[in-house]
C-alpha cells in the first residue's frame, strides 16, 4: 500500500508539473485563450490538491505505529 501510494504522489507531482508548463508555453506563444488557461489552472489545482492528500495519507501511514 505504501509503495503504491508513493507511486501515485510521484505521478500526481509530475503530472501537476505537466499540466503547469502547459499553461505556461500557452502564455509564452500568445496562443492559448482565456478559457484554456482557466481550464489548465483548473486541472492544475485539482491534481495539486489531489497529490497532496495522497501525501498526506503516505505520510499517516509511515507515521503510524506497528
Amino acid at each position: 500500500m505504501i509503495t503504491l501510494l508513493a507511486i501515485l504522489v510521484g505521478l500526481g507531482m509530475l503530472a501537476t508539473l505537466g499540466v503547469l508548463f502547459a499553461g505556461m508555453l500557452g502564455l509564452v506563444r500568445g496562443t492559448s485563450t482565456g478559457e484554456r488557461s482557466n481550464a489548465l489552472m483548473r486541472w492544475r489545482v485539482m491534481l495539486q490538491g489531489v497529490t497532496l492528500l495522497l501525501f498526506l495519507l503516505l505520510l499517516y501511514l509511515l507515521r503510524r505505529p506497528g
